[in-house]
């Protein structure tokens, strides 16, 4: 990570972005914890709530091709800085919230919107901008802290809504945002990349040519690589919103103790903060759409398991095993992408990949509570989640070894995974 005797800049950037992810993630995946207290407080059915974090999830995914556009007109700055206004007026409009509707509004769509702007897809094709050599280790350090954000975020949301109730818990997470996203937009974040960015040449490496092709992203999303990654993306999206949604409540409903369903899916976090170091130092050795695969196949096994086991040492042997790989997807689908098309369409086709995966993770979210009322279990939301896994994991296996355009565009001789 050094360049000489100092510290490569973009590893700064890397552990304030993962800082940054952390505190997204914790809030837009640990949503387990509040789905109980804000029914109560509201008169919410779990239909209804469902319904709203449904909506939430699909303007998540149309804030990310948004969020990709401002990024080509603005600067990440402008797009973190915009992001954490939304966020901390949302939050304070939502603890505020009287009704239905209100509730849809602040909650549901606009600390949606605001999450959108400080996710991953934000910070992304900075940090692909200062890495080139070691691109997927960066990224999948990134990654580390959005599941650091599940297994931190999730039992302290638990334990401040029983210390001091859902809107204190939300108006402490809008303290911490301020604190941790302001300074880094400000200070932290530079678009001016020294060129050859993490040129490896003086550590004896072999440098990895980035790509520049001379493509729309409406030419790119004519590929069928790139719709295999979407497919890959959805497939995320309906497990982890699944998960964060409904694991919780579905646990408890399993007779599993609130504190211990909570830290089981914390687990999951743990183990990926862990694995996603090990996947990060291979990922730039090995084909990544091997790992993609394995990603994808591992989670479903483990989404299959967490709906089945009846003591807590299953749940944490099920969840440290789904952790393993948690993380891999996102970091992997940057990464390939990065590869195949290029920084410069990174954050566009990032957005409407992480839009597939919205809708994924909406149709989850739904499903998991709309399917608990109409049948009564949760096997049905569970066992679509790991089967569409499955799927996933074959579609990331068969990516082609080189991206293939329509002919009318040059551009040489494709790239290689």
């Amino acid at each position: 990570m050094k360049n000489g005797r100092h510290t490569y800049y973009g590893w700064y950037i890397v552990a304030s972005a993962s800082v940054i992810v952390l505190l997204t993630m914790g809030l837009r995946m640990g949503i387990g914890p509040f789905v109980t207290p804000m029914m109560l407080d509201l008169a919410l059915s779990r239909t209804e709530f469902s319904l709203i974090v449904s909506i939430g999830m699909i303007v998540y995914g149309l804030g990310m091709p948004l969020a990709g556009s401002l990024l080509k007109r603005f600067s990440t700055r402008f797009v973190l800085l915009t992001g954490l206004i939304t966020v901390c007026a949302s939050i304070v409009w939502t603890i505020n919230s009287k009704g239905l509707f209100s509730f849809l509004l602040s909650f549901g769509i606009f600390l949606s919107l605001g999450l959108a702007f400080l996710s991953n897809i934000t910070l992304a094709p900075i940090i692909t901008k200062w890495f080139v050599q070691q691109r997927g280790k960066a990224l999948f350090y990134l990654s580390t802290g959005g599941m650091a954000g599940i297994a931190v975020m999730t039992p302290v949301e638990t334990l401040l809504i029983q210390l001091v109730g859902w809107q204190q818990t939300l108006l402490i997470f809008a303290g911490v945002f301020i604190c941790v996203v302001l300074p880094s937009a400000i200070f932290v974040m530079r678009e001016d990349v020294p060129e050859g960015a993490d040129d490896a040449a003086a550590r004896g490496g072999k440098i990895k040519q980035d790509i520049q092709l001379e493509i729309s992203w409406k030419d790119a999303v004519k590929t069928r690589a790139y719709w295999q990654i979407v497919i890959g993306m959805f497939a995320c999206g309906f497990g982890m919103n699944l998960i964060g949604s409904h694991a919780v409540p579905m646990l408890v409903d399993h007779h599993f103790e609130p504190m211990t369903s909570s830290f089981g899916v914390g687990v999951i976090g743990v183990v990926a903060i862990f694995s996603t170091l090990f996947l990060g130092s291979i990922s730039d050795r090995y084909p990544r759409k091997n790992i993609l695969f394995l990603v994808y196949f591992v989670r479903g096994m483990g989404i299959l398991g967490l709906v089945l086991v009846a003591t807590p040492w299953q749940l944490y042997l099920v969840a440290a095993t789904g952790g393993l790989v948690w993380a891999g997807s996102i970091a992997m689908t940057s990464a390939i992408l990065s590869d195949l098309y290029g920084v410069r369409l990174l954050g566009i086709l990032n957005g409407w990949a992480f839009f597939g995966h919205q809708i994924g993770g909406a149709i989850g979210s739904f499903i998991g509570g709309w399917g608990y009322e109409t049948f009564g279990t949760h096997v049905l939301a569970f066992g679509l989640a790991a089967f569409i896994s499955l799927i996933a994991s074959v579609a990331s296996y068969y990516l082609p070894e080189k991206i293939t355009f329509p002919k009318y565009i040059e551009i040489g001789h494709g790239r290689s995974l």
